[in-house]
């Protein structure tokens, strides 16, 4: 039952992670018509938020089923309910499936990527990612405290998404054949073009991931973190970030500008090459993290436990 909630959550935290990260990469880097012509922004938003949706049922069940203390196949359809309308994790779902819904809709309207159209969609994919809050330690707290601790959870879920959905845009733009535009110069003025993006979003993931860990830690606990099992998986979720953020800076201030040499003289082939190799190993810590991130929300911190 553990291992499948773990599994369940972190492929919901990597499904809605992409799915407003990719929206919003295109909202902030991509002009007009480079946003359907470098990403397939239609298909994936549809089979995103389809998938959310699926991912969302089984992930509340799970969690259901684990608050219950029974097997998957003793969860009774009044237990359900009653945890879906009369307990904060059920609105959560429940406001996080309308907006799915409404995204598989709306994806497909004229409108959809011109002009506000593709901020609207990058809001409402911001409200499913926002929902997980909901469903791990940031809704436990009461209080100022409380409030404190949920606002800073969602602005670090919605942050690390935005982190995400970058890598997997820049990768897909970069695996791009375009008849009407030149995928590398159109990766290389992104890259360069986020990186103010970029650094708002490492400085929030630090902010709040500092908040988060005070709240769930608390300071009376800290010597002794490392010796329970969540204090050694936080331990190696700061590392594998700390891995993170060396490849980033790799990425903006020596691959990035590789590139447009590259794109100036011809040889950009190398660069391409060692670019891409470099977001695929961020995209796969970044998917640790997840797993990460995903297994911790099962555990007690230790701020509950003491």
């Amino acid at each position: 039952m553990d291992g499948s909630l773990v599994a369940i959550r972190w492929s919901l935290y990597a499904d809605l992670g992409l799915l407003f990260g990719l929206l919003l990469f295109a909202l902030c880097a991509l002009k007009g018509s480079e946003r359907e012509e470098l990403l397939p922004l239609r298909w994936l938003t549809t089979a995103l938020a389809g998938l959310g949706i699926v991912l969302s049922g089984l992930s509340f069940v799970l969690a259901v089923a684990a608050m219950l203390g029974v097997d998957l196949k003793d969860v009774d359809h009044a237990s359900v309910m009653m945890v879906l309308t009369e307990t904060p994790v059920g609105w959560a779902l429940l406001a996080r499936i309308l907006a799915l819904a409404i995204l598989c809709a709306a994806v497909h309207a004229p409108w959809a990527f011109r002009g506000a159209g593709i901020t609207i969609l990058a809001l409402i994919a911001a409200i499913p990612v926002a929902s997980l809050a909901w469903s791990g330690h940031g809704a436990a707290s009461e209080g100022l405290t409380g409030m404190v601790h949920l606002v800073g959870d969602i602005l670090h879920l919605l942050a690390a998404s935005a982190w995400i959905g970058a890598l997997a845009a820049f990768i897909l733009i970069l695996s791009r054949h375009s008849p009407m535009f030149e995928p590398f110069d159109t990766a290389h003025r992104a890259l360069a073009g986020f990186a103010t993006a970029g650094t708002v979003i490492v400085g929030l993931i630090l902010v709040t991931g500092l908040v988060n860990s005070y709240a769930l830690i608390g300071p009376q606990n800290m010597s002794g973190l490392f010796q329970s099992a969540y204090g050694r998986l936080l331990l190696i979720k700061l590392v594998l970030f700390g891995l993170m953020l060396a490849l980033a800076a790799s990425n903006r201030f020596s691959l990035t500008p590789a590139l447009a040499t590259g794109i100036k003289d011809g040889t950009m082939q190398g660069a391409v090459s060692r670019l891409r190799r470099s977001l695929w190993l961020e995209v796969g810590i970044g998917i640790l993290i997840l797993a990460l991130v995903a297994w911790l929300g099962t555990l007690l911190p230790p701020a509950s436990a003491g």
